[in-house]
């Protein structure tokens, strides 16, 4: 049965079904030994053959899922022209071909997710399902209750007006706070752009869960497979 190429490479874990639009328009994926660009077109995975970067399709690869708590100084994505360390390379023992799900700034730590499912990384990701992900920010000086208001309203960023956010002060000192953030958006260094915009500097930031999966104790750089329920608790 025919289907969209770039639905056949999320299904097969090589990324999630946007950045598999991105592997297309790029040139990288071939059909039957010829690249293809074309977004739209419908391939037969059973008499086709689809590969990608060099590297044949495989359609019953195994689905596995981790949590990552990734350190400060790794790129969230699979290759790196500068030669910066990936996060992949902190998957020791994992045989499968996973990818991240979505990106962790490189100076920005904690919960990150990986998968082979392209579909399952699509919920994440879409607007449409608003997934919360927390974060915990250190932030220069001592921002005003107004100011904090300002950001859990919505500010306008770049043109446009950010989602209503969740914050609750955690922690003070003389020269800092600590900030807990709730957003379901996922625009570029958002949170660290947020605090900037109210004159705040974000000195330390973390993410410490999606939805109501939480990092917990989960020692930086170490990974875990997540269960089922886990996974159910991503979308609660």
């Amino acid at each position: 049965m025919e289907e969209r190429l770039q639905k056949i490479l999320a299904r097969a874990g090589i990324a999630s079904r946007r950045k598999a639009e991105e592997l297309i328009l790029q040139g990288k994926v071939s059909v039957d030994g010829k690249i293809v660009t074309e977004l739209g077109l419908r391939v037969d995975p059973e008499r086709q053959v689809v590969t990608c970067e060099g590297r044949a399709v495989s359609r019953g690869e195994e689905k596995i899922y981790l949590l990552l708590n990734k350190p400060r100084g790794y790129v969230t994505t699979m290759h790196d022209p500068q030669g910066r360390p990936i996060v992949t390379s902190l998957l020791t023992g994992i045989q499968a071909r996973v990818f991240p799900v979505g990106r962790l700034d490189f100076d920005t730590e904690g919960a990150l997710i990986l998968t082979n499912d392209g579909d399952f990384a699509e919920r994440i990701l879409h607007p449409r399902f608003e997934i919360k992900r927390t974060y915990q920010a250190r932030v220069q000086g001592r921002p005003r209750k107004p100011s904090l208001q300002q950001l859990e309203n919505g500010i306008e960023l770049e043109g446009k007006k950010t989602w209503p956010a969740r914050l609750r002060v955690v922690g003070q000192d003389n020269a800092s706070t600590t900030i807990e953030i709730t957003i379901h958006e996922g625009r570029k260094r958002q949170v660290r752009k947020m605090f900037q915009a109210i004159g705040h500097r974000v000195l330390e930031l973390k993410r410490i869960a999606y939805g109501g999966l939480r990092l917990g104790e989960l020692r930086s750089g170490h990974y875990r497979l997540l269960s089922e329920k886990e996974l159910a608790l991503i979308f609660s």
